[in-house]
Parts: structure tokens; sequence; C-alpha cells
């Protein structure tokens, strides 16, 4: 499993995740030029999966400050393929300053290892989850990515545990 950047991610966050979650660090390897579509004026989440899957072998997790969607929903903090080897994350609407306040590189760092595991999760086979503190609810506001936990609820440890893949999920 590796983490790399798609497109311009913040050097800095991009280490302090790597070490936090014990991932290493891959290199560079996709442009999200690749999934932009003009007429949303947002990248693709699908695309740059096939993209990430196309441009590394074993399981890899991008990150990125693109803005991401689902043909169904108006923005996504992330994607990831159920029990696959490809997932990204954005920390392009967990930013602060997206929503007009100051830069709070604490806060966005918090809020970007709640992605990265979300996303985690689902690699592993894990679904939404409806305990609202587990870091595996679904999160459709960053007020939403705020409140729940940053850590897996009893279930879904278990359930991990059951599948053999708690190795390599941080807790």
């Amino acid at each position: 499993m590796i983490l790399v950047p798609v497109g311009e991610f913040p050097e800095w966050l991009l280490a302090r995740l790597s070490r936090r979650t014990r991932i290493p660090l891959g290199p560079p390897r996709v442009d999200p030029a690749v999934a932009w579509n003009p007429g949303r004026g947002q990248y693709d989440s699908n695309r740059l999966l096939a993209e990430l899957k196309a441009h590394y072998d074993g399981v890899v997790i991008g990150a990125t400050a693109c803005d991401l969607f689902i043909p169904v929903l108006t923005f996504v903090f992330g994607e990831a393929e159920m029990r696959g080897r490809a997932a990204i994350f954005s920390i392009h609407r967990l930013r602060e300053e997206f929503y007009g306040l100051p830069e709070n590189a604490r806060l966005l760092e918090s809020r970007a290892l709640r992605e990265l595991l979300h996303e985690l999760g689902h690699l592993r086979g894990l679904a939404h989850c409806q305990d609202w503190s587990c870091i595996m609810s679904s999160a459709h506001s960053v007020e939403r990515v705020d409140t729940r936990g940053d850590k897996f609820c009893h279930d879904c440890r278990l359930k991990l545990e059951a599948a053999g893949a708690a190795h390599g999920v941080p807790a």
C-alpha cells in the first residue's frame, strides 16, 4: 500500500499523513487533468481511481486538492473501491479557506486524516456505519467530518479483524 499525491498537494500534509498512518509515500504518476470535467468545473473521482489503478501496482491511495465529484453527487470528499485496491480523498472542501475562513493547518490535518482512514476502511471492505461517532459514518458536509470520530467503532473493528484486514489499518 502506498499514498501518492494526485496533482498539487501540500508536501507537509502528505508527509504527516504518511507518518501518522504508516503508509509509505509513492511517486506522483497521475495528472488530474485527465479527469477534468469542464461542464462541472470539477474532477471525476471515478476516472481518477481508474488512473491510479493503471499507474500503480498494489493498493494505492491518492491524495489531492482537486474538487472531486461523482455523477450523482455535487461533490465528494473521497471515493474508494469496496474491497479494492484504489482510493482517493480530497482536501479541497476540507480547507477552512474554502468557506471564507482563515487557514487552519491543524484542523486540515485532522480532517484529511479522517478522510484517508474512511477511504481505507472502504478498501478493507467496510460500508458506511450507522454509528455517527465511527470514522466509517457518512459525511456529506465538513461539519459531519468534524463531528464524527477519528476511530473505527467496536463493530467496524470486529469486521476488520474478522476479515483479517486489521493489519495496516491504524486504530
